[in-house]
């Protein structure tokens, strides 16, 4: 067996987390040493303004210093920083990237929308597909961006949508809980972006549907019934499509004092899982649609644990 350690980052537009993981090289087994996340917002405001704020920057820079020490202590000796969709858009990703590497040691890179689906697709079938049929739609649900991927043993077609639960939220959520107006203008906007995607990834060839990331997760912790935040009991788990839409449409329709007021709920997604919640019930509809469309269907939805950082760490190894 040739084993190395390695640590994996992915900075997105809401969290930066970290995977630091034995990887078998001949085989691709992973063995998860540490796995952690935390909100930093990083995205705050760059839909509007096209910059990354100060004190986002100032965050998100101090959780990387923090990570730094744990891939020290754990002895890590290959580092991937991988940063999303904030990044991608921000004018000022000088400063960014310079904060990383002096803290970190590496640089970070800013991956493109298909090479982030493609890790994502990576990550998650390298579980799911020893469970379930291809080929496979993956969606990873995040702050900025969505991204889509459809494929079986690899990625034979992918899209990045510029919806996610942050930039939805400070472009249309804004009232508390939000009014039927500004839901209608969130829902046409991923409408629209699902109309762009489907042009490139067939979701109709989907035999399975797995969602990704926090929003996801969350949607299924509240599907599942769950008083805390249960990794193992949402990895793998798989819903019906009605019990994810209606898991959805509570979370949306609820003020963020009754979301807070759940015991699963990460007080950083307090806010944006509304949002969250808006883009992965349309994703289901669609290709649940699209899937019909094309003479077959789709009954259940398959939720994974494992995404862009199993991704990543697997692409040092």
């Amino acid at each position: 067996m040739t084993s190395s350690r390695v640590a994996a980052i992915d900075c997105g537009t809401n969290s930066i987390r970290l995977l630091v993981a034995d990887v078998d090289s001949t085989t691709g087994v992973l063995t998860e040493l540490d796995r952690r996340m935390e909100v930093v917002r990083l995205g705050q405001g760059v839909d509007r303004t096209g910059r990354l704020a100060p004190e986002a920057l100032a965050r998100t820079l101090d959780q990387a210093a923090e990570y730094a020490a744990v891939i020290e202590e754990l002895g890590a000796t290959r580092t991937r920083f991988v940063a999303t969709s904030a990044t991608r858009d921000a004018e000022n990703r000088g400063e960014f990237v310079e904060g990383v590497l002096a803290r970190l040691g590496v640089e970070p890179e800013v991956v493109s929308g298909n090479e982030e689906a493609e890790l994502s697709f990576r990550g998650a079938t390298g579980v799911v597909a020893a469970h379930h049929e291809g080929p496979f739609v993956v969606v990873d649900l995040g702050g900025g961006s969505t991204e889509i991927v459809l494929g079986t043993d690899a990625p034979e077609a992918a899209w990045s949508m510029d919806v996610g639960c942050v930039r939805l939220t400070e472009r249309h959520l804004r009232s508390d809980p939000p009014t039927a107006e500004e839901i209608a203008a969130a829902r046409a906007d991923v409408r629209a972006a699902l109309d762009v995607a489907t042009q490139t990834v067939p979701l109709g060839k989907a035999a399975t549907l797995v969602g990704l990331a926090g929003s996801v997760t969350t949607v299924t912790a509240h599907a599942l019934g769950l008083e805390r935040y249960d990794r193992d009991r949402i990895d793998g788990a798989v819903l019906t499509v009605e019990q994810t839409l209606t898991a959805c449409e509570d979370l949306l329709g609820r003020t963020r004092a009754e979301r807070e007021a759940l015991g699963f709920m990460h007080p950083g997604r307090i806010d944006v899982i509304g949002a969250g919640a808006l883009v992965w019930a349309e994703v289901v509809r669609r290709v649940r649609d699209d899937v019909a469309a094309a003479g077959g269907e789709l009954t259940s939805v398959v939720t994974s644990e494992h995404d862009i950082l199993d991704g990543i760490a697997l692409s040092i190894a």
